[in-house]
């Protein structure tokens, strides 16, 4: 453990902790889906009430939308229905 003291240390992110709004929703409701749960009712609860116990932890999806604020998935929900019913 001779390390110069000076030299700098670099962190680097796995790519995969990377991921758009649109992923982790998916990801998220395919989860809760496997687990029985209905995953339009899930993820509404945790949107309005902020409780992440909504969430299950199966496939660590609890963990996955934690990773945004409420308001970054509101906004990706939004957009979509949007853009997807647009004339």
């Amino acid at each position: 453990m001779n390390k110069d003291l000076q030299e700098t240390m670099m962190f680097r992110i796995d790519k995969e902790h990377d991921k758009t709004p649109k992923e982790i929703l998916l990801q998220v409701y395919e989860a809760l889906r496997e687990k029985g749960y209905d995953p339009v009712n899930q993820i509404v609860g945790y949107l309005i009430s902020g409780d992440p116990t909504y969430i299950t932890s199966h496939k660590n999806a609890r963990a996955l939308i934690r990773r945004l604020e409420r308001d970054e998935l509101l906004e990706e929900l939004v957009l979509f229905y949007v853009n997807s019913h647009q004339d």
